[in-house]
């Protein structure tokens, strides 16, 4: 089992990325609450990390802290919740908020996250209820050393979709963001953009 990664960040495209460890790049899935603390390519990065093998292949899947990984794995217990899933709800609200829709019972928040409906959003309350950690974490986004404008606006386009949102959602939500926000901003704004409407 692989625990934990330490090494530099070679490769940032959501919700991808790349580190490399001695010479090995490992590629990493992240959730955006992840990304957005991440540092900028070519300065060390250290992941807590959960690795899944599959038949069709081996997945590693990297988190900030502790807590995002606990988090990860309770929800990786539930039936009907892949890997994806439960990136995608770690991506749409952080450790926190989640244990605080779970304490609410909110199931209207969750399913506001791309993939969760309400059958799904109410198993998540029944079964996540006193199991999740809390945390408190924010990662600061400013525009990283050969991140374009450019580049950042496709690399949050890309965010989106691959955390489930469709193109039209997605290009609704980017039209509100400056042309100089980074890539960790704008995917945070465009999903709180996203959460209010639908």
């Amino acid at each position: 089992m692989i625990g934990r990664l330490t090494g530099i960040l070679l490769e940032k495209n959501p919700p991808a990325i790349t580190v490399d460890v001695h010479g090995l790049g490992y590629e990493v899935d992240v959730p955006m609450s992840t990304f957005y603390s991440l540092p900028a390519t070519g300065e060390k990065v250290s992941l807590f990390t959960h690795l899944a093998i599959r038949e069709d292949g081996h997945f590693l899947y990297g988190f900030g802290s502790e807590n995002e990984r606990a988090a990860f794995r309770q929800l990786l217990k539930i039936s009907g919740v892949g890997a994806r899933t439960a990136l995608a709800v770690l991506s749409g609200m952080s450790v926190n908020e989640l244990a605080q829709a779970i304490a609410l019972q909110e199931t209207g928040r969750l399913t506001k996250i791309p993939g969760i409906g309400k059958k799904t959003a109410e198993r998540l309350l029944l079964e996540l209820r006193d199991k999740l950690p809390r945390t408190l974490g924010t990662g600061t986004g400013k525009v990283g050393a050969g991140e374009t404008a450019a580049n950042a606006s496709s690399d949050i386009l890309n965010a989106l979709l691959a955390l489930g949102y469709n193109e039209r959602e997605a290009a609704t939500a980017m039209k509100g963001l400056a042309a100089d926000t980074s890539v960790s901003d704008g995917i945070r704004q465009a999903l709180k953009l996203l959460s209010k409407s639908g």
